[in-house]
């Protein structure tokens, strides 16, 4: 098989995994917009305009200000509905944020889960208050202070907290029950075999058996705690994840059709054709024509 090209990582995607963290405003023109890999980072995002947002198995449509909590674990997606679009985002590592010895992983933050409360309603004084936390880690970021990372942690954990302020408290000790937890860690399992980088290191769980073991769980208690908790299959989850990493795939490299099928786990190209075409409607060589 002939060795192709490894998928380019901008500059952005570099300093991004160097340190760890980045912060930047959002402005409506898209000017500040970046395109990340979420499978190593948390998001905050906090933004005024209209959004319509994708989180797990709900959706939130949300006009004015809000805070938002991404897991890099949990697939979700954002609509911008409104022309007019500020705010502030911070993506970090869960490595980044844990430095200072915390001992809770964020995936047990009732922010952070896919049983929590991803999104809150700010006001305005509310919305005055963390602007000024989200320019502080900006002039921090620029800075050369020899303990910034340290300043920057806090500065985050000062934001979850101002959201947790704001869920009921009854919700802070709301424990996920088993189905969710497997789940969590399915989705989370799922994301870690992606994005796909070389040719020589094709996707190894392919099918909902190959997460159940990996996991250590039967495989029709797996897929009905998926089931129950998203709405969606197991099988549906990885197909579509799969789908989606083949269309990046296809828009975003140079490596011919073949070695993209092998590098998702598909023993012949005639078997992705088929797998791509029944998912999205459309061959992958039109597709790739299309981005052309």
């Amino acid at each position: 098989m002939q060795t192709s090209a490894p998928r380019t990582v901008s500059p952005f995607n570099n300093d991004l995994k160097l340190k760890g963290f980045n912060v930047f405003q959002i402005e409506s023109d898209g000017a500040a917009t970046r395109i990340y890999s979420r499978k190593d980072f948390y998001k905050i995002c906090l933004t005024t305009g209209r959004s319509s947002i994708h989180y797990a198995d709900r959706s939130f449509e949300q006009e004015g200000t809000i805070l938002f909590f991404g897991n890099p674990h949990i697939p979700y997606s954002w609509e911008t509905l409104s022309t007019t679009y500020v705010g502030y985002t911070v993506l970090f590592s869960e490595d980044f944020f844990s430095a200072a010895d915390r001992n809770e992983s964020l995936q047990h933050s009732p922010l952070f889960r896919i049983g929590g409360t991803p999104v809150f309603k700010i006001a305005e004084v509310q919305r005055e208050f963390l602007n000024t936390i989200f320019r502080k880690m900006i002039e921090e970021q620029q800075g050369d202070y020899a303990y910034k990372q340290d300043v920057i942690r806090n500065y985050i954990n000062l934001i979850i907290h101002e959201a947790l302020k704001l869920q009921p408290s009854a919700d802070h000790d709301q424990q996920p029950n088993a189905a969710t937890r497997l789940t969590a860690v399915f989705l989370e399992l799922l994301e870690r075999q992606f994005p796909i980088e070389t040719t020589d290191r094709p996707l190894q769980l392919k099918t909902a058996q190959d997460y159940a073991n990996a996991l250590h769980v039967h495989v029709n208690y797996l897929n009905r705690s998926v089931k129950d908790t998203t709405g969606k299959s197991t099988t549906t989850h990885i197909r579509e994840r799969v789908a989606g990493e083949a269309k990046a795939l296809l828009q975003h490299t140079d490596w011919n059709i073949a070695d993209i099928a092998y590098s998702l786990g598909f023993e012949y190209a005639t078997y992705f054709n088929n797998f791509f075409k029944k998912l999205t409607g459309t061959n992958p060589r039109a597709l790739r024509l299309q981005a052309v």
